[in-house]
């Protein structure tokens, strides 16, 4: 597909609904779309019988039709559709859109039917958006192919809407009118036989009248594909907002290290969405108003707000709510306060959040006066101003226009950006929405939890956007590694020399068959050591098969023979085993890479040690991935406060600990598909020194 041809697809002259019939609501919607929503193109109509449809008069076949349609709207049986299709091109048509059901969504047989669709599209040079799917509003040029009711009036704005579901995107439509929130492109995908969620989203990206991008998305059929759309959007500074569903249980992995048992299918979404600036919402209201806010905003500057309300309880709301979200609500600096001290009322309180009390009903710019001095506050990036648009209209609007139109002004005079939000979320009412065309009022942001939801997800995106270059810049390419004997599952002396051999630090150790040969092994290396089995085990010590501390030639000998007796009573294929020099604590940690069944490898990297399982404090980015990912994953793990030397612990030096890690994932990215997991755990870190103590890789 070409961006031309999905370009010509949104953007239709002229129109054929094939089907058109009166006894159809989706024919009658569709058509009367068309002609109450601004189409200026004819909309011509194809029924098998003739006659009139609709009150117009209607084409009797497919070839009858005039020359000039470029879109065809097929709502035909579905057993139908494929001889439509072929008159549709046979016509010159270049574009359809598919409502008709019955085809990869009932099944085997619809699933083979489809195929022969997209054969047949790709054969003819045909367009498909569908099948199984309601079409599209084009609302930035009032093009509304669309098989359901739009309701009046349809807002064009800033919002690109992407959907996987048919039923909700009316809904989705239907409360962005409600919210005062203009879309640009709406387009319900249904099975995306030829056309796909992110052909629609590089649509998105490239066209004038979309800011905001959002998705809903049940299944993302094209990795790769969509990563790379996710990635242009953000150096494009286009904000993408996704609410993803289908929270699956972790499908069965072959994996035998812990790593498999921390990925999971939505941790795994979530860590991509994170890694590549997709704002990740849980509700179609967060969805919307999160895309409304950043359409209004563009990128914010900082997460230090400064709340300006005429309410102490939606003081009290938001303050816990900011938190909630990682924002922060500093102290107003001393001249801010003094200043306020001379705009509020005596009885009110000075502080931020601040609460200029009802007095607004006395003193009409009261509101406005605090906001400039808001402004002013040099530890302020956000003001956060609590208002909302009238909702009845009076016997006189004059007054309730002029005070909006003074905090309008306000709002416009600040340097800084200033959200706005109302207390409940609540439709904008005609009157509110004819106040706000007038006087060039902002968006309001619908209740003080979504709304605040909607700023944290802001604010995080705006920090990923300026550091766009670097954070989504993927890591250039690497020779594939070819590796001989890479089956079943490689134990600890077979993974820790290979690791050790392509740059990855491993603590010193050797594999021994017997006791004597493990004594003079500790010999050489110093005692005390450790002696762990060697053998197709992934939690050895689960079994007794290691042991540590190990400090004189007739532990090891008693050591040796424990061990190996574990491991042959587990019924495991006992190797021998292996000795390696004991170290002295440290900080623990499990770096791992699994592989996804729909993102490829993914890396893992979190407390290790024994508290693996137990703390499940582990953060995912997919393959590949650069320094800069890495160090980002560290610290954002709840136990990053370790790093920093808790209670007179040795501080570790991060980057030497990204830089072991990198090379992990570096050799993971060289073994390609052959690799099934590796896992370190665990990776033991003393100031700057950074070592594998224990690892394991599995082969696909």
């Amino acid at each position: 597909m070409t961006a031309q041809q999905v370009e010509a697809l949104f953007n239709p002259r002229a129109i054929a609904l094939i089907g058109a019939t009166e006894k159809s609501k989706w024919s009658s919607s569709t058509y009367l779309n068309l002609l109450t929503h601004g189409f200026t193109g004819p909309v011509h109509l194809v029924n098998p019988r003739g006659g009139v449809v609709h009150g117009q008069q209607a084409y009797a076949a497919i070839a009858d039709l005039p020359d000039g349609v470029d879109l065809a709207f097929v709502m035909v049986p579905t057993d139908a559709v494929l001889d439509v299709l072929e008159k549709v091109a046979d016509r010159g048509i270049g574009s359809a859109v598919v409502l008709t059901s019955g085809f990869g969504e009932v099944g085997p047989d619809g699933a083979r039917l489809e195929a022969e669709v997209v054969a047949l599209a790709r054969r003819r040079g045909l367009m498909i958006l569908g099948p199984n799917g309601n079409g599209f509003i084009n609302a930035a040029r009032r093009i509304t192919p669309y098989g359901l009711a739009i309701p009046s009036p349809l807002l064009g704005g800033p919002v690109g809407v992407v959907l996987q579901s048919g039923a909700l995107a009316s809904a989705v439509l239907g409360f962005a009118q409600a919210r005062n929130i203009g879309i640009s492109l709406l387009v319900s995908m249904g099975n995306e036989a030829m056309m796909s969620m992110t052909d629609v989203m590089r649509y998105l990206i490239r066209d004038p009248d979309t800011l905001v991008i959002t998705l809903f998305v049940e299944s993302i059929r094209h990795p790769e594909e969509f990563l790379a759309a996710a990635r242009e959007a953000l150096l494009a500074g286009k904000p993408v907002v996704a609410l993803k569903v289908g929270r699956s249980q972790k499908g069965e992995t072959v994996a035998k290290a812990h790593t498999g048992s921390l990925v999971g299918d939505d941790r795994v979404v979530d860590a991509v969405f994170k890694q590549y600036g997709v704002i990740r919402v849980d509700c179609l209201e967060d969805l919307i108003m999160t895309a409304g806010l950043l359409a209004e905003t563009g990128p914010l500057p900082g997460n230090r707000l400064g709340f300006v309300t005429p309410s102490g309880g939606a003081c009290e709301i938001a303050a816990d709510r900011a938190e909630d979200e990682g924002l922060e609500i500093p102290d107003f600096a001393p001249t801010t306060v003094e200043r306020l001290r001379q705009v509020v009322p005596a009885f009110a309180t000075v502080q931020n959040p601040l609460d200029v009390t009802g007095y607004i009903l006395v003193n009409t710019g009261l509101l406005r006066d605090a906001l400039t001095v808001v402004d002013d506050d040099p530890g302020v990036d956000v003001i956060v101003l609590a208002t909302e648009l009238p909702r009845d209209e009076p016997p006189d609007p004059a007054l309730v226009l002029e005070m909006a139109r003074g905090t309008a002004e306000a709002i416009r005079a600040c340097r800084k950006p200033v959200v706005v939000m109302g207390n409940t979320l609540v439709d904008v009412t005609p009157f509110g929405r004819r106040v706000a065309s007038e006087v060039g009022f902002p968006g309001v942001l619908g209740g003080i939890h979504h709304a605040m939801s909607a700023l944290g997800r802001a604010v995080t995106w705006s920090a990923y956007a300026r550091a766009a270059e670097e954070v989504v810049t993927p890591p250039p390419a690497v020779l594939p590694l070819e590796v001989e004997g890479g089956r079943g599952t490689w134990a600890e002396h077979e993974a820790a020399g290979f690791l050790a051999a392509h740059g990855v630090p491993v603590v010193p150790q050797e594999l021994v068959t017997s006791p004597d040969e493990a004594v003079e092994v500790a010999a050489r290396l110093g005692f005390p050591v450790v002696l762990k089995l060697a053998a197709d085990v992934a939690h050895k010590s689960d079994i007794g098969g290691v042991r540590l501390g190990l400090a004189t030639e007739d532990a090891v000998r008693e050591a040796y023979a424990a061990v190996v007796a574990a491991g042959e009573g587990a019924g495991a294929m006992v190797q021998g085993a292996t000795v390696q020099p004991m170290r002295e604590s440290g900080v623990e940690l499990l770096v791992g890479i699994v592989r996804d069944p729909v993102w490829g490898p993914v890396l893992a990297v979190g407390l290790g040690g024994v508290w693996v399982e137990v703390l499940r404090d582990t953060a995912l980015r997919v393959l590949p991935v650069g320094r800069t990912e890495v160090l980002a994953a560290l610290r954002e793990l709840r136990g990053a406060q370790l790093f920093a030397g808790a209670r007179g612990t040795e501080k570790v030096d991060l980057d030497a600990v990204a830089d072991a890690i990198v090379a992990v994932a570096d050799l993971a990215g060289r073994l390609g598909d052959r690799l099934e997991s590796l896992e370190i755990n665990p990776l033991l870190v003393r100031g700057s020194q950074v070592e594998a103590l224990d690892a394991l890789i599995s082969w696909r």
